[in-house]
């Protein structure tokens, strides 16, 4: 019986330095990956990395192509290949039509898929070459359904799987798979718990647990997303058990969304 296993694998995560992206880099130590935890925040990127067994921190912008550019460079430097990269890094800029500015729909998609053009472009060259490398982006459940008064964060992850289904194709005959992930609400992240409930609740006029009782109803197993769940099919997906996968956006949202 075939089992899961990258250990080995030389891994970039973006946006690594908190959050989701700190607890998918912390699951590709676990599984014995070499991890390049990079992030804008240098210095979280630096903490995160310290926790890890064999990893580097850099700073990185991914609106940036040079930056990324250099990012892979120092990889190559370092690892001497590429294996799987983990496109994590992305921002959230809500509002309706009348409050949402240009700018801010602008960094959004500048972020969100233009990031994720710029890393995919400065790491593949060296997975072609190898003829072998797994490409994952995380998207979200707003990639296949739009988002009320969320238009800039939907427009960039409906781009982000059209992005993630064209390049699978361009890249597919050459060993490289491209995914998509699509997570549910992380109702237990700092993001909900520190803030979004509390946004919400003082909008609506109602209670944050009445924020988070309506958001748990939206979902059949009656649970919000956890990052395990994430991290889980993220190691499936960099793993050979995937290798007959490639341009999939796959729903991780507890039967939220089924297409």
């Amino acid at each position: 019986m075939a089992h899961i296993n990258i250990k080995d694998k030389v891994a970039i995560i973006t946006g690594a330095a908190q959050g989701l992206g700190e607890a998918l880099a912390k699951r590709l130590d676990e599984e014995g990956c070499k991890v390049a935890v990079c992030d804008l925040n240098y210095e979280g990127a630096k903490k995160v990395a310290s926790q890890l067994k064999n990893a580097i921190a850099i700073q990185l912008n991914v609106t940036d192509y040079e930056d990324c550019e250099k990012m892979a460079q120092q990889v190559i430097d370092q690892w001497g290949t590429i294996d799987l990269l983990v496109s994590n890094a992305g921002i959230l800029k809500s509002g309706d039509i009348y409050s949402l500015s240009a700018s801010d729909f602008k960094l959004v998609n500048d972020v969100n898929l233009n990031g994720y053009f710029n890393t995919v472009k400065a790491v593949a060259p060296t997975m072609l070459k190898n003829k072998k490398g797994s490409i994952i982006q995380i998207n979200s459940k707003s990639g296949k359904k739009g988002s009320y008064k969320n238009g800039a964060y939907a427009a960039s992850k409906f781009g982000g799987i059209g992005l993630t289904q064209s390049l699978a194709l361009e890249f597919a005959e050459m060993g490289v798979r491209v995914n998509s992930i699509c997570p549910g609400n992380l109702l237990s992240s700092p993001l909900w718990v520190n803030s979004l409930f509390k946004q919400y609740a003082k909008n609506q006029g109602t209670t944050e647990e009445k924020v988070r009782e309506h958001y748990i109803n939206q979902v059949p197993m009656k649970r919000g997303c956890e990052y395990e769940d994430i991290a889980n099919v993220m190691v499936f997906l960099a793993s050979d058990l995937s290798s007959y996968m490639t341009g999939q956006a796959i729903n991780v949202t507890g039967g939220q969304q089924m297409d």
